[in-house]
Parts: structure tokens; sequence; C-alpha cells
């Protein structure tokens, strides 16, 4: 009988290759002739359908030729028609069975021998293109054909209606079911292993996805950063330059030396804005070459920069008065939101409330909260000269960031409050703790006292 094992296939798909899908640097199947494969699908089925169909055809015509006949014509048929089919047994695995099937049962009645070789490439085809379980159906299929063939065989030759088969029935039977068992465990491995190979792509193309969008989200959150950061040092620069140089405006002919010093002020102020600027736009370069020195390494704003704040708003006419009790948070990134809050607070009461007497600011920081509250006694807000919004907004998702809670509103007695309470970062064991309690300092209208803390 004419039996052909199953072709071993290069394991893995096509998509190992060395193209980069999503960013992935796959690498290139070992071996030119597994590469040459994996290129060329079609080469490798042409290959796979003429080792079966040219000795079968070949065969079937040198039978023609010494034993003329009806049967070996419809053999030769059936056989060319199988051996086309194996073009598709990547895309029909399921119809290049049902071809070899009808060519295993016919091969033993026509050629009086089993035709085995299209079966065990499509077996081997179901269980890689297909299924597992769709490839152990089909060698069900297989051996209850096989059986039923062979069986109807001996019975034909024992009553002498038909010519034994070349090959004894039982080792036709046993040799067909062990190459089909073979064939199916073949390609159950080879399968398993392309469908785990694709999982793992599928998988690592997931990955460099959600790391690309990880990254969008990151930059967007940086921009929204960037931009919250810019309103703060904008808006609060150019709020305290405007309300400075109204004033020097109305003070050009009464006092001209007043004026020129509120000038003065208004020119630092920009100063300040500007080297602010500098070191947040810092981050958006590459080196610091560009930024004309050091400014980047320029430390944020925090506590200990409370009092110059005061004072440049006290330059501005408002009048300012600062508590703060207790110890700091050594976060750098509380200190820097407990600025921007006063900050913000404060550009608002210059903004809406001119007509306040004082403005109270108060910070308490407790060993499990940190409570600042900015209070001003305008009776009526004013509109709003210049802004944009976003400060509340900023704040209220700084303040966020902590767990932390921000509130904005009319207060009882009149005036304006903005209140904002949130957790402080404990300190890292390696971090030097401070004294749990801090002198409290208040300032006047005159002189400037900069949040202290005591030392133990």
């Amino acid at each position: 009988m004419t039996a052909s094992p199953a072709p071993a296939e290069p394991i893995g798909t096509g998509a190992t290759t060395t193209d980069a899908p999503g960013g992935l640097e796959l690498p290139s199947p070992p071996g030119v002739i597994r590469r040459f494969l994996l290129a060329h699908p079609l080469a490798l089925d042409i290959f796979v359908s003429a080792v079966y169909l040219v000795p079968a055809v070949v065969g079937s015509l040198i039978e023609f030729t010494e034993r003329p006949s009806v049967q070996t014509i419809v053999l030769l048929v059936l056989s060319a028609a199988a051996g086309v089919a194996l073009l598709a047994r990547r895309q029909r695995p399921a119809v290049v069975f049902a071809a070899a099937t009808v060519v295993l049962g016919a091969s033993v009645f026509l050629g009086r021998d089993v035709d085995v070789a299209p079966t065990l490439f499509a077996l081997y085809a179901l269980a890689v293109y297909r299924s597992i379980r769709s490839a152990w159906i089909a060698f069900a299929v297989t051996a209850t054909v096989t059986v039923t063939m062979l069986t109807t065989e001996v019975l034909l030759a024992q009553a002498k209606v038909f010519t034994q088969l070349q090959t004894a029935a039982i080792p036709s039977g046993i040799i067909v079911l062990s190459f089909s068992v073979v064939a199916v465990l073949i390609g159950s491995n080879v399968g398993n292993r392309r469908r785990y190979l694709a999982a793992l792509i599928d998988r690592a193309r997931q990955l460099a996805r959600e790391r690309d969008q990880q990254a969008d989200i990151v930059a967007a959150a940086e921009r929204s950063r960037i931009a919250g950061e810019l309103h703060d040092i904008v808006s609060h620069s150019l709020t305290v330059m405007i309300t400075l140089a109204d004033g020097s405006a109305r003070l050009a002919e009464s006092a001209p030396t007043r004026a020129a010093e509120t000038m003065r002020l208004v020119a630092e102020t920009g100063r300040s804005a500007l080297g602010d600027m500098r070191r947040l736009l810092g981050v958006l370069r590459d080196g610091e070459e560009a930024l004309g020195g050091g400014a980047a390494r320029v430390p944020q704003p925090g506590v200990s920069d409370l009092a110059a704040l005061v004072e440049t708003f006290r330059s501005a006419g408002l009048p300012v008065r600062i508590t703060v009790s207790g110890t700091p948070p050594e976060d750098a990134g509380q200190q820097l939101t407990i600025y921007r809050i006063v900050q913000e607070g404060l550009t608002n009461a210059l903004r809406y409330a001119a007509t306040s007497t004082a403005v109270r600011v108060v910070i308490v920081f407790q060993p499990g909260n940190v409570i600042l509250t900015i209070d001003d006694d305008a009776t009526m807000h004013g509109p709003a000269r210049q802004g944009s919004g976003r400060g509340l907004l900023g704040l209220r998702e700084r303040v966020g960031l902590y767990g932390g809670k921000l509130e904005a509103g009319p207060r009882l007695g009149g005036g304006w409050r903005v209140r904002a309470v949130f957790a402080p970062i404990a300190p890292t064991a390696s971090t030097p703790s401070t004294a749990s309690t801090a002198a409290t300092a208040s300032t006047s209208a005159t002189p400037s006292v900069a949040p202290t803390k005591e030392n133990p």
C-alpha cells in the first residue's frame, strides 16, 4: 500500500518575522528554509500536494498501461482530485479530509490497496489549522471507515466475489490506524505550539498598545499639570502687576517717588514670574543649555516662601494676615500645594475683594490633617477683571491627589472663604523628624514674619 507520513511543517506563525507590529521586536524564525517557508506558504502547499499527487498519478498511469480498466481510471480521477484538494488544506481542512476519506474508502475496492496518504495530510491539517478536537473526531471517522471497508473486503474475498488486497486486511488496518494516530499527535503538538505563540504575540501586542495608551495618559496628565502651573504663575503675577501698575498710574503726579517704587515692584514681580516659567518649561526640554543655566534646578516654592508671597500682595495693597501653627509636611509636593492654594486664594481676593479690610490666612498642621483657610471680609465681590476659571479646578485636583477636599464659597458674616483639608504624607524612616509643635507666627500690616518651626 502507499503511505507517506505527514510533513513536519515549520513551527511558528506568520507573525514571527522581523516585522515589528505595534512596536514589538519579534525574532526571526531560525534557519533559512523555515524563513523561506513562512514567507512563501503557497510553495509549501504545492510541495505537499506534489509529494502525494505525482506518485499516485504515475502509479495509476502505469497500472492503466499494464491492465486497462474503468476502476483504474476512476481511482486516477479520485487521486488527482485529492491531490489538488491538498492545496486548500490550510483554508479548508474539513473539505480536504472529506476528499481524503472518499479516496481511502474507494482505494480498497478500486486499487486493491489502502491509499492513506491524503488522510494523513488532512488529519495533520485539522489539528494544526482547526482544533485538536476536530482532529480526533476525524481520526474516529477514519478508523470507522477503515474497519468497515476492510471488513467488507474480507467478507467479499471469502465469498469469492472480490480479489484479496495486495496487503492483508489486518496489517493494512493496523498501519492506517497507527499512521493516523501519529499524524494527529504531530499535528496536535505543532498546532498547540502555533496557537501558544499566536497567543503570546497577541498578548505582547495588547501590552504594547496599553503601553502606548499609558504613555498618552501620562503625557496628557503632564500637559494638564504644566497648564495648571502656568495658570498659577501667570494669573498671580499678572494680577499683582496690573494692580501695582494701576496704583502707580494714580500716584504718578501726586507721589512720583512712590510711583517709581511701585513700578520697581512690578519689574521684580515680572522677573520672578519669568524665572518660574523658565523653570517650569525646563521639563519640556531635553537639556539645560537652552535655559541659559541652572534655572531648571531651582526648587519649587514651599511653606518657607509664604512670607515673601504675602509681602508681594501687601505691596499691591491687600491687607493680609497669616498664621501658621504646627509642623509642615516634609513632602515637596504637598508644600507646593499649600503654596499654590495660598497664592490662588490671595490672587482671587485681590481681584474680587478690593474692599476687604482684612484677609486672613490660617494654616494648621496637625498629625493627621493639614487645614488651610483663606478668609476675606469684603461685603461684596466684584466681577472678574481677568481669569480663566481654571484656578479653583486646579486646586481641587491638587488637593484630590492627597485624598483631601477643597471648598470655596461665601462665609457666614460676609466675605469669601477658601478651605482645604488633606492628610500629610508621613516622612520616611530615613528622613529626620521635626518637632511635633511649632510656634505660631502672626504678621500685621507692616512687619513680615515667615512661618517658623522649632528644631528639636
